[in-house]
């Protein structure tokens, strides 16, 4: 399972902040990735549930947000996202396009609460 091994590596680094921080605990964090990464929203955050259990992390939010592939136009040089349903260019209708590397997958953010603060 891709997902078990991606919450494990996001739940160690959330953890190492923590500890970094005096002990803050984490409420929130926020991971991005591309839309063809093969993550699976509901399985990632059954698998970072499941393994939190027990840790500073367990309970917190896990937002997940998919990154949309882009194209770049090979006539024009637009750069547009890139929709299955119209392959072509929006600026200059050409279907000629190359596409952008896939956007990796990012914990971008984790929101924290001070060590003794009230839940």
């Amino acid at each position: 399972m891709h997902e078990m091994a991606v919450a494990e590596s996001i739940l160690h680094t959330i953890i190492e902040q923590a500890d970094r921080l005096g002990g803050a605990r984490p409420v929130a964090a926020r991971i991005s990735c591309g839309q063809f990464n093969a993550l699976n929203d509901e399985t990632m955050r059954f698998a970072f549930e499941s393994i939190s259990q027990g840790t500073p992390c367990e309970g917190m939010r896990l937002e997940i947000r998919h990154i949309p592939l882009q194209a770049e136009c090979t006539h024009c040089r637009t750069v547009f996202v890139f929709d299955i349903y119209h392959p072509m260019c929006p600026t200059c209708k050409s279907s000629r396009f190359d596409f952008q590397p896939d956007a990796p997958l990012l914990l971008e953010d984790i929101e924290f609460k001070e060590p003794h603060s009230p839940s």
